[in-house]
């Protein structure tokens, strides 16, 4: 699997992976303000003609990147996703506590969508087949069941770590760094 690069605004706010590729594209077409990250990642291109040694790229985990538009950290709800949501609670039935394979799971809504709820972070959680079977269209007091997490929203940078499970120590430490501290030992 190739490294993803996170891509960072040049306020340090977190835009999205990016493959190498298109770090380096930045690299060469002089876009990159800053970095971070104590390693780098050597990439090769093509031999000079004239000089015959070939050309090669050091890109840094993390890049911020000039003429890339911020967005508030604060009004950016990331898209929901099973993959996302399951990851966000740890593969597990937040019914039952019963951990599954992601084929074994399901998206229930708290607040029935039938009933006027949304499909929204805040109204979903990971269930098993069983007890999202069992709770149905109901309210948990009448289906008798019991939330064991309240769900969240997750901010952006949670959401770029809960995409992409190959991340780089210095990236990680970076994303961490701009989530709630209550959760960040959970991600």
């Amino acid at each position: 699997m190739t490294e993803l690069i996170l891509r960072i605004n040049v306020s340090g706010q977190p835009m999205g992976w990016i493959p190498w590729q298109a770090a380096v594209l930045h690299y060469a077409r002089d876009q990159v303000v800053w970095t971070l990250g104590d390693e780098t990642m050597r990439y090769y291109g093509g031999f000079n003609r004239i000089h015959k040694q070939r050309s090669y790229v050091d890109v840094h985990p993390i890049v911020a990147v000039k003429g890339v538009v911020g967005r508030s950290r604060y009004e950016t709800v990331p898209p929901l996703t099973n993959r996302e949501l399951f990851r966000r609670d740890r593969h597990t039935c937040m019914y039952c506590l019963t951990s599954l394979a992601d084929r074994h799971l399901t998206r229930d809504h708290v607040l029935p969508l039938s009933r006027g709820g949304d499909d929204v972070w805040t109204n979903v959680v990971t269930a098993c087949r069983s007890c999202n079977q069992r709770k149905a269209a109901r309210l948990l007091k009448e289906s008798g069941m019991r939330l064991h997490a309240v769900p969240y929203t997750p901010n952006y940078a949670e959401w770029l770590i809960l995409r992409n499970r190959n991340i780089l120590a210095d990236q990680m430490a970076f994303l961490k760094a701009q989530c709630p501290k209550e959760r960040r030992d959970y991600l």
